[in-house]
């Protein structure tokens, strides 16, 4: 489907791009053919990612931005360099998050602060700045938010990254009618589980929990990086040139659990399950 000149002559920044999704993300738009920026707060880790990227996509301009996506300032310089040092900026994939487990009762105003700070403050700075750039200057852009699954239906024990990514959401609408007249592009991706190094260290505390996790998932596993960042491509590349104000959930269907008999799907191997329901039909003795 995609060709080294997928995102040929796009430039496209990567917020928390230095490991995870992000950087998945990342190597994939470089893959493709964009110039790829990724930013976060730790050096050594951009340093790192920005190098991978590079030497597996010599034919494309990577960079690193050292920012806060949580302070407006920070990021109006970062932005503003970006365009010093590369001349454009056409993609923004707000990606940098933060979530814990917390029982609400004992939440803290810090601890829902700063989440909310990450997610939905630095999603608004992030595309503020851009957006604002690139009306300026007349271009069309893309952005694309990570959003959640529970974005709707809220997740016990998550509250705080629960309030935020449905602010995003709500944002991701919202500029997506009210800027199309500037040709500027916003959705989202709904992932469901992916496992990735920092968040799951923080949601998955032992692999006993991670295997009941998995076990519940209607296909049996969790999702590979590669099949989030190819929908990412495709999301942030001209063949998505009509497509805003979209949200594509990537949760292999865990989000249809809340079906009233899906319950049943679990409760013994599927053989089992058919010779049950045969036994069950009218007109069968027992």
């Amino acid at each position: 489907m995609f060709t080294t000149d997928t995102l040929s002559g796009k430039t496209i920044l990567v917020t928390g791009g230095g490991s995870g999704l992000g950087l998945s993300m990342a190597r994939h738009f470089a893959r493709y053919g964009a110039n790829v920026l990724i930013c976060g707060r730790t050096e050594e880790k951009l340093v790192a990612a920005t190098a991978a990227i590079g030497k597996e996509n010599p034919a494309v301009k990577t960079g690193y931005y050292i920012a806060d996506v949580r302070e407006d300032e920070e990021v109006g310089s970062m932005i503003s360099k970006i365009y010093a040092d590369f001349g454009e900026l056409n993609g923004l994939v707000n990606n940098a998050a933060g979530n814990f487990y917390c029982p609400s009762e004992d939440l803290s105003p810090n601890g829902f602060k700063t989440v909310v700070d990450i997610v939905l403050h630095g999603s608004f700075n992030c595309t503020r700045h851009f957006g604002k750039k690139l009306i300026d200057a007349g271009l069309p852009g893309a952005v694309l938010n990570i959003v959640t699954t529970y974005t709707e239906s809220g997740s016990a024990f998550v509250l705080p990254s629960a309030c935020a990514k449905a602010g995003v959401y709500a944002m991701t609408n919202s500029l997506a009618f009210e800027w199309a007249t500037y040709g500027i592009r916003l959705n989202a991706i709904a992932p469901g589980p992916f496992p990735t190094e920092g968040a799951w260290k923080r949601l998955m505390p032992n692999p006993q929990v991670e295997q009941v996790y998995k076990q519940r998932q209607p296909g049996g596993r969790f999702g590979e990086p590669e099949e989030l960042s190819h929908l990412a491509v495709f999301m942030m590349s001209d063949m998505a040139a009509y497509m805003t104000g979209e949200c594509v959930t990537l949760d292999g269907g865990e989000r249809l659990q809340g079906g009233q008999f899906n319950f049943v799907a679990q409760m013994m191997p599927r053989e089992q399950l058919k010779a049950m329901f045969g036994a069950m039909r009218p007109g069968k003795k027992g």
